[in-house]
């Protein structure tokens, strides 16, 4: 055999170093895939998956299928409080719009505020955590005894003083919701802060001369992330009941269709003393369906995270 046709030999046959970033994405992809199939053995999880994954496929394509001028009120195709029939599977509301229609519109904006608020909850709530556990003194003193003052004021009242004051729109309940309800977050998140800055590669770290942004980002952060994470699904669900009691106490945009906005119409309307009972369940029943698809990824999440919590599958 000659030289020229001798095969060529691959870095890690010739002794070379394996590249630190390919070393890196399959040691992700093996973890993700460790996670999907432990996910997948808590069937309470996957049900609140694919029920979420199909709720986020109605609101994408909400235009498609109900139609984009189905909450007009000057064009609507029904009659006042019509009962449920072929053209109007959950019936209509006091304007002659159908029930179904509106339903399917509101989930853009409930699953929107949800996913929003959450996302600002759990960011505050991270960034004060991880400062909180990471620095010592009067540093921890004070944001600790901020995040006391929110967690024993009542949640609600605080959401509902904000959303008076300020403007009535989608990103005021949204603003409302998460400055209000973070501390939680930054309690569970101090505390593994603590528990993760006990270790002896932190001290290593100091010693190397890592400054405290570096352990914070590179060390403190990735080891917070999981709880994070399971808080954030839980987070969610307690944000769009959040919004739909905002919703329903007319504190929220008139202008946009969301679930809560649907019962405080149906409570207007007199729906409840009518008997009316299709302009009420709905909105009703899928805002308990939502919350309970999050609360159950989350309860699966938080197993796979944490076996130790012992989460029944």
């Amino acid at each position: 055999m000659t030289t020229e046709s001798m095969p060529t030999p691959t870095p890690a046959e010739a002794g070379a170093a394996p590249d630190p970033r390919a070393l890196a994405r399959a040691r992700k992809r093996r973890s993700a895939a460790r996670f999907w199939r432990e996910y997948r053995s808590h069937r309470g999880g996957l049900w609140g998956l694919a029920a979420l994954v199909l709720i986020a496929l109605v609101a994408v394509f909400a235009p498609q299928l109900v139609g984009a001028d189905s909450q007009s009120v000057t064009d609507a195709p029904g009659g006042a409080l019509e009962s449920l029939s072929r053209e109007f599977p959950l019936g209509t509301d006091q304007f002659g719009r159908s029930v179904l229609a509106l339903l399917v519109w509101g989930t853009r904006v409930s699953l929107t505020v949800g996913l929003l608020a959450a996302f600002l909850c759990v960011a505050i709530g991270t960034v004060v955590g991880i400062v909180a556990g990471h620095f010592h003194g009067w540093y921890s003193t004070i944001l600790m005894r901020v995040t006391d003052w929110f967690l024993v004021m009542p949640t609600l009242v605080l959401a509902i003083a904000l959303a008076t004051v300020m403007d009535r729109s989608m990103w005021t309940v949204i603003i409302a919701i998460g400055v209000t309800t973070w501390p939680t977050t930054a309690r569970l998140v101090r505390a593994q802060t603590l528990a993760v800055e006990s270790r002896p590669y932190i001290e290593r770290a100091r010693a190397l001369g890592g400054g405290h942004r570096h352990i914070m980002v590179r060390h403190v952060l990735p080891n917070v992330m999981p709880l994070v994470l399971a808080q954030t699904t839980l987070v969610i669900s307690s944000a769009i009941l959040t919004e739909a009691t905002l919703a329903f106490l007319g504190l929220s945009d008139p202008t946009t269709t969301s679930w809560g906005g649907m019962l405080q119409d149906a409570r207007e309307a007199g729906a409840v003393s009518a008997g009316h009972w299709w302009y009420l369940a709905p909105p009703g029943i899928a805002i308990a369906v939502v919350a309970l698809a999050f609360t159950l990824c989350g309860r699966a999440i938080e197993s796979v995270l944490n076996p130790k919590l012992g989460v029944a599958r």
